[in-house]
């Protein structure tokens, strides 16, 4: 299968194009900048352009591009920016896709378990509606943009990713460090649950339901097994040994994060029905064994 992946420079890009190559796909990446090598497309999605010539024998895209959510404090202009980055680049790619003859087969586009907003202690999956707020608002927008896709009869699968462990970036490449210098611990309470997945199990299931022509829709790329913040710095703590027993308050998250608190102190339980049921086998089923893979280079 020949495979273009938009987003490849960011956290789970070169995971995915190195994953997809070793199980024997072709891959070209879809930059911003000027190709500059024989398996790289240029795109400007917020122009709304991409080189058609060069995405034309593609069978298959993946989706991956957005501002990163967990990296700065979210003030009213970042938020504009998340939400903008995600709906230009998804409807840019999916509209590209339906000028080609022939049209790709899928677009699996990354979404977000954040389309399930607060759930407590509450085990929700892909049967539940979306929730309410803003991440949840800004999910569902993500979600429609790829609708020009749809429209033209490819399938379309978005995956709603957890929390991925990694210490290459992300939630969990700021938390390592903090854990490895004995300054880790629980984030608030630690009683909300934090729903995650290994960067392996997380490529491995992109191949996955990119292979499975029957899986459409929302699926979600998460961990069978949500653990709370507490349980979860107490694993970090074991698996580095190091102390973790430093809580970060509340309202020191809330004055560093701003709005991007609520994602942090706020509990979401999700589990990934579609993906058992279909028969997807998760390497790292547990919060050790995810940490263990992520220091062991994922």
């Amino acid at each position: 299968m020949k495979v273009a992946v938009t987003g490849a420079s960011g956290l789970i890009g070169p995971a995915l194009v190195g994953h997809l190559r070793s199980a024997g796909h072709e891959v070209v990446r879809v930059v911003r900048r000027p190709s500059a090598a024989p398996d790289e497309i240029t795109w400007d999605p917020t122009a709304g352009t991409v080189d058609l010539d060069g995405l034309n024998g593609v069978d298959a895209v993946v989706n991956l591009a957005g501002a990163p959510v967990g990296d700065r404090r979210w003030t009213e202009d970042f938020k504009r920016v998340i939400l903008k980055s995600r709906v230009d680049s998804t409807r840019t790619i999916a509209t590209a896709m339906t000028r080609l003859d022939p049209k790709p087969r899928v677009l699996v586009s990354a979404s977000a378990i954040g389309y399930y907003g607060e759930t407590g202690e509450r085990v929700v999956d892909e049967s539940d509606p979306p929730g309410s707020g803003y991440f949840p608002d800004v999910v569902r927008a993500w979600e429609a943009a790829a609708d020009p896709a749809r429209e033209h009869g490819i399938r379309v699968v978005h995956t709603r990713s957890g929390i991925v462990v990694s210490k290459n970036g992300g939630a969990w490449g700021r938390m390592f460090p903090m854990f490895k210098y004995g300054i880790g611990g629980k984030l608030g309470s630690g009683r909300q649950y934090w729903t995650w997945i290994s960067m392996r199990d997380e490529v491995c299931a992109m191949q996955f339901v990119l292979e499975q022509e029957h899986v459409h829709g929302g699926v979600n790329l998460t961990s069978p097994n949500s653990t709370t913040n507490a349980d979860i710095a107490r694993v970090m703590g074991k698996v580095l040994g190091r102390p973790s027993f430093m809580p970060a308050p509340a309202f020191a998250i809330k004055a560093v994060l701003g709005d991007f608190s609520s994602e942090v102190l706020g509990s979401i339980r999700v589990a990934p029905t579609v993906l058992t049921e279909a028969g997807f086998a998760f390497q790292d089923p547990t919060m050790e064994s995810a940490i263990r893979a992520a220091l062991a280079g994922d």
